[in-house]
């Protein structure tokens, strides 16, 4: 009975979902018309889109824009690439040219979990290389996050390995993502989810803007240096 529960209410909470895609895209759209000083700029999918969040802005884009905010004297803009359903080879192929025509003071790179369906490691690799040789090495880059079931989270082990040392290669930050979503534990499982059992709900997002903060106000020490 709770199989069939589940299954149901995952299949309704994915419609749901689906449906705020256009939405999210939009209210990102409008964001990055808007002007700043300085410049933040994501490279993702659905999770920075923010979908499974109760509005765009409660993704982990969303709070890490907030929180910059508070730490700059100036103003922000932020151009938000993602697209949902994302996998590493296409965030290459329709993210990487809009990035070449920006210049952002701070990157968050964080895409993956869609690749590990039909994982091939080889393909993963070769297009995380593609991915990370054209960020800027001020670029910070996340490893997926906890699957915390077999078989998904055996292959994100692989996966993770493959983006430390493509990010070690290029002399990128990594945060660890996947650490800081793991020890979130069974309660985080059930209480930092969407209904879809994939997506995070706001819980779960500022889950995924703490692990990027520390690395974030890094960045931002370095820009302030700089002024």
């Amino acid at each position: 009975m709770w199989v069939r529960y589940l299954t149901t209410r995952q299949r309704v909470w994915s419609g749901r979902l689906a449906e705020a895609i256009p939405v999210h895209s939009k209210f990102w759209r409008e964001q990055s018309a808007i002007a700043g000083e300085l410049l933040y700029v994501a490279v993702g999918d659905s999770t920075a889109q923010g979908i499974g969040a109760s509005r765009p802005n409660h993704s982990y884009v969303g709070l890490l824009a907030r929180h910059i905010r508070s730490r700059i004297p100036g103003t922000l803009r932020v151009a938000n690439l993602a697209v949902s359903g994302s996998t590493v080879g296409q965030a290459v192929t329709t993210q990487l040219p809009k990035l070449a025509k920006l210049d952002p003071d701070i990157l968050t790179v964080c895409i993956g979990a869609n690749d590990i369906a039909s994982f091939d490691e080889r393909r993963f690799e070769a297009d995380a290389r593609a991915l990370f040789s054209s960020v800027p090495t001020h670029a910070i880059v996340a490893d997926l996050p906890s699957f915390y079931f077999l078989p998904g989270e055996k292959k994100v082990v692989v996966a993770n390995h493959i983006v430390r040392s493509l990010a070690s290669e290029f002399g990128l930050t990594v945060v660890s993502l996947h650490a800081r979503t793991r020890r979130q534990g069974l309660l985080g499982i059930a209480r930092q989810f969407a209904g879809d059992l994939f997506h995070p709900n706001d819980r779960g997002y500022r889950v995924w803007a703490a692990a990027f903060e520390d690395a974030v106000d890094a960045r931002i020490a370095e820009l302030t240096r700089g002024d």
